[in-house]
């Protein structure tokens, strides 16, 4: 019955044609189309990062207001130093910003200079923030049992909410919220890890949050994002996507090259074929150690608190992946740790992305919609003269 059918990304459109509706693609393949979402620009830069907008103006003008794609011109600026240095301070200024946001709402004194890691997302398995957290976890019994070890510090950022009847979510953000006070208060690890779990998520806190942002979390098992537009707000306001070929990631890893951004995991056909042999979180737990450990630390409980539910869950059925995709997501992680210590290369990193991001614009994303799927053009109204009474006095040249 559907005039047009299409995905919101070009891999969620691909999915649509080869997996979920193959069969109606096989009778009415003129229908199948993409038209890959977007964001508005003006909420998500020009308002929430005004800072970054002005140097944005200054340096390729304000066409890229009403017209995203002419923030291309932004990548003449990528290799000059003073312009690397000038968004640096930038980053800097909004990171000030969050910390003391921070500081005043989470009672958590964070450290500017370390590494923002946000994850800001609805809370569902399928997005992982469970991986994420196994990470975190491995970080802090590293640094335990290693306190003079030489670690870049992090500060690990998650705001979400979960569906109203989702016990596995709830307990997942019960689980941040612990797992923080055990990492926040231990004098052993000095402050080099920080785990902040933002609560009330929504569009407010995300203009304080984006523009702070080093590095975003995009990490959800692929073929399972049918496109996000976090990333997309992220990848605008210059932080650096980690994560897997899935939903627009990999419409933005078209847009920025291998170079610049930290790509890990399983690719979507991988995860098809593992789910059909037949998938053993086990195998993966106990052939890594560091990972059977960090499992077994949230099976221990935390800050007093049983989680058996989620380690329970993680062992005998990880529906979506996270212990398959541990041993890289720390590689990358690792990856990631290492460009922001070359100050040079991640502002360079960041302003491939920003420069790279007119694609993603909501403006775009309407008028494919507009073209190719509605077939319609746009209308000049006439403009009308301004309807005055004969009673009344003409109007002021201020009136008009």
């Amino acid at each position: 019955a559907g005039y047009s059918v299409n995905g919101v990304a070009r891999l969620h459109t691909e999915i649509l044609k080869k997996q979920e509706l193959k069969d109606f693609y096989e009778l009415f393949p003129q229908k199948f189309n993409n038209k890959t979402n977007g964001i508005t620009q003006r909420r998500f830069l020009y308002h929430g990062n005004p800072l970054l907008a002005e140097w944005v103006s200054n340096k390729i003008g304000n066409d890229w207001i009403t017209d995203l794609s002419h923030m291309e011109k932004l990548a003449v600026y990528v290799d000059d130093p003073k312009a690397q240095q000038e968004f640096m301070q930038i980053k800097y200024q909004n990171k000030l910003r969050l910390a003391k946001y921070i500081q005043e709402h989470n009672g958590i004194e964070v450290n500017p200079h370390s590494i923002f890691d946000v994850q800001v997302k609805r809370l569902h398995e399928y997005k992982r923030q469970q991986l994420n957290v196994l990470n975190i976890i491995a970080e802090y019994q590293m640094l335990k049992a290693n306190p003079n070890m030489e670690f870049q510090p992090r500060t690990y950022i998650f705001a979400s909410k979960a569906a109203p009847g989702y016990f596995m979510a709830k307990k997942i953000i019960e689980l941040i919220d612990a797992l923080s006070k055990v990492v926040n208060n231990d004098p052993d690890i000095k402050g080099r890890i920080k785990v902040v779990f933002m609560e009330d998520y929504n569009v407010s806190l995300a203009e304080m949050l984006m523009p702070a942002a080093d590095i975003s979390e995009q990490i959800s098992l692929a073929g399972t994002e049918a496109s996000g537009t976090g990333n997309m707000k992220l990848m605008l306001n210059g932080a650096i996507t980690l994560g897997t070929l899935d939903g627009a990631n990999v419409e933005i890893h078209d847009a920025v090259g291998d170079d610049n951004i930290f790509i890990f995991g399983l690719k979507t056909p991988e995860v098809m074929e593992l789910q059909k042999k037949g998938y053993n979180p086990m195998e993966y737990m106990y052939n890594n150690e560091t990972l059977k450990s960090a499992v077994e630390f949230i099976q221990a409980g935390v800050n007093g608190k049983s989680f058996g539910e989620i380690s329970s869950s993680l062992m005998n059925v990880d529906q979506y992946m996270a212990l398959a995709d541990f041993a890289d997501y720390q590689k990358a992680q690792k990856l990631s740790a290492q460009a922001y210590q070359d100050k040079e290369r991640f502002a360079k990193m960041s302003l491939m992305n920003i420069s790279g991001a007119g694609i993603f614009s909501a403006d775009r994303s309407i008028m494919d919609y507009a073209n190719n799927i509605w077939h319609t053009q746009p209308v000049k109204f006439k403009e009308e003269a301004p309807k005055t009474s004969k009673k009344s006095a003409p109007m002021t040249k201020e009136e008009k």
